[in-house]
């Protein structure tokens, strides 16, 4: 097994690989930061490393997004469903999360991870890189895990989500701590909370909180803005 940091060396040179989808990198136009490619499928096996429960630590980030049954919860950018999955049996009975991903072999995995650990409150979502095609006005939540940074419609995107949400919504965005820098993770893959707040906010969104009781990255919480329509 490889050590820890030949782990990581490693997951540094597939992200940077043919495993990720060719786009052509854009700055935001609030804060100039560059926008990261997007995970292709041929990658997804790195959404699912042994790695990731010790150095994101799931469980500790669900508990922040308290989570209730019968809640109605939107996974924007779902992968696998590493997320969507544990959300899902968090909101049961009656809760439903919708697992959002633009690519097809991401849903398939998704489905078939589902099948297996036997979830069957996961309804899964194509969007596009400018819709997530969430129900209108129907959501409590709306998670977005270590993905925003991806976003190549940041600003459609978040439009598009705030329509999702219920007029009490919130939206979730874990994101790597671009301020630290022993985060082993690529620059364009990480975020500060001054990025985030500054892109996000102008998009109808009040800031509510930052939580950082997790290793490596920040949980920063948004309220849907009422006045805007």
């Amino acid at each position: 097994m490889y050590g820890h940091c030949a782990r990581i060396a490693w997951l540094l040179v597939l992200a940077t690989s043919g495993q990720r989808i060719a786009t052509a990198q854009a700055v935001h136009p609030v804060t100039g930061r560059h926008i990261a490619p997007v995970m292709g499928v041929n990658g997804a096996d790195w959404l699912e490393r042994e790695e990731r429960q010790r150095e994101e630590q799931p469980e500790k980030a669900i508990l922040a997004f308290h989570l209730k049954p019968g809640m109605q919860v939107g996974d924007v950018g779902a992968g696998t469903g590493f997320y969507s999955l544990r959300m899902a049996r968090a909101i049961a009975p009656g809760g439903v999360v919708y697992a959002e991903d633009i690519q097809p072999g991401m849903l398939e995995r998704l489905n078939s991870n589902a099948a297996t650990q036997h979830v069957g409150n996961v309804v899964t979502v194509l969007g596009t890189e400018t819709d997530p095609r969430l129900p209108a006005g129907k959501l409590d939540l709306v998670v977005l895990v270590d993905v925003y940074h991806e976003f190549s419609r940041p600003q459609r995107m978040l439009d598009r989500i705030r329509d999702a949400l219920k007029p009490d919504g919130r939206l979730i965005l874990l994101e790597f701590r671009k301020e630290d820098p022993s985060v082993p993770i690529r620059p364009e893959h990480k975020m500060s909370v001054d990025e985030v707040r500054a892109e996000v906010t102008p998009e109808g969104y009040h800031f509510d909180e930052v939580i950082d009781t997790l290793p490596w990255q920040h949980i920063i919480v948004f309220r849907k803005a009422e006045s805007v329509q």
